[in-house]
C-alpha cells in the first residue's frame, strides 16, 4: 500500500523542514547538498520576483504555487542554519514575534497611535532603541542597504533625509523641481557632454522618485511594475492589430505605428485576467 507525500510530510513548516534535512542528507539529492547559504540567494531572490509578479497579475493558483517555493527557500535558509548550529525555526518564530509584539506598542502596549503616520514614527522610535545609542550609524543614510534596487533605495534614502526634516513642504514644489531636472537634462543633451547628461538624466530619474515617495501612495518600484505592466499590454494590442493585417510591428512605417500606437490607447485597458484595468 502506498503512502502519500502528505501523510509521510504534513503540509506544515515541520513537514517541509523534513523533506529538506532528508534532501540534504548523506543519501539524499546531490544537487540539494551542494546548496550553499550564499548560492541559496539567487534563487530565493527569483522566486520572490516570480510571486510579485503573480500577485501583480491577481493570478491566485500562482500566487499560491509561489508563496510555497518563497517558503521552501526560507526554510532552506533554516536548514542550513540547523547544520552549523546557529539557530532553528523555534528561534526565528520567537524573534519574529517579540519583534512584532514590542514594535506594535499601540495595539500590544501602552502607546498611541492614531494614524499610519504616527505608527511609522512609533516604529522607527522603537527600532532606535532596540539598536541603543552605541550602534547608531555614523550617518542616516548609513540604514539604507546598498543591495537594494536602485529605485527601492533611492525612496529609501529620501525617506531617511525626511526623517531629518530635509523633505518638500507640497506636491508642487517636487513637479517644480522635476522640470527644473528636464530643463537641466535637455540643457545637458544639447551640449552634447554625454558624462553630464547621464548625470542629469539620473537627477530626473531621482526627482521623480521623490515625487511618488511624497505622494505616499505606492513605492516607486510597485508603480514602475504597474507602468511596465500597461506598456507591455499596449504592446501586445498592437502586434495583435498588426497581425491582423499579416505584418509584424517592424513591418511598419513610425506613422503606422504611431497610429496603431493611438487606437490601442483609446481601447479598454484590461489585465491578462480580463480585469479592468488603469488608463
Amino acid at each position: 500500500m502506498s503512502v502519500s507525500p502528505s501523510e509521510m510530510y504534513p503540509p506544515s513548516a515541520e513537514g517541509l523542514l523534513a523533506i529538506l534535512r532528508r534532501l540534504r542528507a548523506p543519501d539524499g539529492c546531490p544537487w540539494d547538498r551542494k546548496q550553499t547559504r550564499q548560492s541559496l540567494v539567487r534563487h530565493l531572490d527569483g522566486e520572490c520576483a516570480e510571486l510579485i509578479d503573480a500577485i501583480m497579475r491577481e493570478d491566485v493558483p500562482n500566487i499560491r504555487e509561489e508563496l510555497g517555493d518563497v517558503l521552501m527557500n526560507l526554510l532552506f535558509q533554516v536548514v542550513v542554519a540547523e547544520e552549523k548550529g546557529e539557530f532553528t525555526l523555534t528561534d526565528v518564530w520567537r524573534e519574529i514575534n517579540d519583534k512584532m509584539v514590542r514594535r506594535h506598542a499601540h495595539v500590544f502596549g501602552t502607546a498611541h497611535a492614531d494614524s499610519a503616520d504616527e505608527v511609522a514614527g512609533l516604529w522607527r522610535k522603537i527600532k532606535a532603541e532596540e539598536k541603543g545609542h552605541a550602534d547608531r550609524p555614523a550617518s542616516l543614510m548609513d540604514e539604507v542597504k546598498l543591495t537594494l534596487c536602485p529605485l527601492d533605495r533611492a525612496e529609501k534614502l529620501q525617506r531617511k533625509a525626511a526623517e531629518a526634516r530635509f523633505d518638500w513642504s507640497r506636491t508642487g514644489e517636487v513637479t517644480d523641481k522635476i522640470a527644473e531636472e528636464l530643463a537641466e537634462v535637455r540643457e545637458a543633451l544639447a551640449s552634447g557632454d554625454e558624462e553630464h547628461a547621464d548625470e542629469e538624466i539620473g537627477d530626473l530619474l531621482f526627482s521623480v522618485v521623490n515625487l511618488i515617495r511624497f505622494r505616499r501612495r505606492r513605492s516607486a518600484v510597485e508603480t514602475m511594475r504597474r507602468s511596465n505592466r500597461k506598456f507591455e499590454l499596449r504592446f501586445r494590442k498592437l502586434e495583435q492589430l498588426a497581425a491582423s493585417a499579416g505584418k509584424t510591428p517592424a513591418d511598419l512605417t513610425p506613422a503606422e505605428l504611431d497610429a496603431l500606437w493611438r487606437e490601442v490607447k483609446r481601447m479598454p485597458s484590461d489585465d491578462a485576467d480580463g480585469k479592468q484595468g488603469e488608463e
